[in-house]
């Protein structure tokens, strides 16, 4: 099927456009041209004046609309997810489980091939947020499951995880550099999180290839005048990303602002998203406007990706269409494979959000 986008504003990414159509051809986009010059057999979508960008990508969610993955490990728990996701300008995404049993783990790997088997969308894979932690640094984690990791459990889950495993947080103090090579050269997208690491031992880690850090300042190493912690050290390495939770509760407005200044393109977002259980490992209540334990610990957000962007325009002073870069374009450059994400360009998979001047999401198109 072959369809024109008109009468919009389009954030590509690259710049801000008027005037323009993008034309998309069974799922990918072909080209933009002038809203004046589209060629007959295309079918005309008028979007009446609203924005149009490409659609936000999740890195670190673990359920929505109710259902809770780690709970409910099957198909329709990530497709409840998905449909979160959609609501907030999400188009793909990563389904999240925090520390938990070998068990379970190989459990949701099942899962998420039963999820694709059956023609579902969205989903990137697996991000497994542990359980290779630092239990000083635990946060929402079960403490009974974080351990050090081996080299032959390592290996076993890749093998079981194969094509489903795509992301793994890991406090990088707790893993030898072997670990680390290990889950890099089997494609993994290794993430520093929930880390108590020195400055020198975050530094040293990053050297061996780690790409990306988890939920910036959450369950970190802080930056301090004499201990710039795992902070500083996403800080001062300019290869290093991370991601953060901007929705004003796990970090102060003001800290993602000051964070956004000095990382540039280097910060993104994730919604860090959990949804109300009683079942299982984690149970979370929702409190208004955040998830937490029963002890009161916070244990995840009640965030959207056009919440997030709302978010840190509104507060952080960050321009639109670097706000959208920060969900979208930033988060895709993680990722390896056959489909192009995160831009409006020729070639990149037609998943695009449509939203208003207030931000609201108006519509969400998944493959054109």
């Amino acid at each position: 099927m072959k369809t024109a986008y008109t009468h919009c504003t389009i954030y590509t990414s690259e710049e801000q456009l008027t005037g323009k159509a993008i034309l998309v051809n069974n799922g990918v986009i072909e080209d933009i041209t002038d809203a004046g010059s589209i060629d007959t057999g295309y079918d005309i979508k008028d979007l009446e004046g609203l924005n149009i960008a490409p659609g936000f990508i999740d890195l670190q969610i673990y359920g929505g609309n109710g259902k809770l993955f780690s709970a409910d490990l099957d198909t329709a728990s990530i497709q409840a997810t998905y449909e979160y996701c959609l609501k907030g300008g999400c188009t793909q995404f990563m389904i999240t489980m925090a520390t938990n049993t070998i068990e379970i783990f190989l459990k949701g790997m099942e899962a998420v091939r039963h999820y694709w088997e059956q023609g579902g969308k969205g989903l990137l894979g697996l991000h497994l947020e542990g359980p290779y932690l630092n239990p000083e640094k635990k946060g929402a984690h079960l403490a009974d499951c974080i351990k050090k990791p081996t080299v032959a459990e390592v290996k076993m889950l890749l093998d079981q995880g194969g094509g489903v495993l795509k992301m793994m947080t890991v406090a990088p103090e707790v893993c030898d550099a072997a670990i680390i090579e290990l889950l890099l050269q089997n494609g993994i997208i290794v993430s520093a999180g929930h880390s108590n690491a020195t400055y020198e031992e975050a530094t040293a880690k990053f050297a061996t290839g780690i790409p990306t850090a988890t939920h910036l300042f959450n369950a970190m190493s802080p930056l301090q005048s004499r201990a710039p912690g795992i902070v500083g050290a996403i800080y001062n390495d300019d290869q290093i990303k991370a991601s953060i939770v901007a929705d004003g509760i796990h970090v102060d407005f003001a800290a993602v602002s000051i964070s956004k200044k000095i990382m540039g393109k280097r910060l993104f977002f994730i919604t860090d998203a959990v949804a109300e259980s009683s079942r299982g490992g984690y149970q979370h209540i929702f409190t208004g406007d955040r998830y937490t334990l029963p002890n009161g610990t916070l244990s995840g957000s009640a965030l959207t990706m056009m919440k997030a962007v709302n978010n840190v325009v509104q507060h952080c002073n960050i321009p639109l269409d670097e706000a959208l870069r920060m969900a979208s374009t930033y988060p895709a450059q993680l990722l390896s494979g056959d489909i192009l994400l995160g831009r409006i360009a020729k070639g990149y998979a037609a998943d695009l959000v449509v939203f208003d001047d207030k931000l609201s999401v108006r519509e969400v198109i998944t493959n054109g």
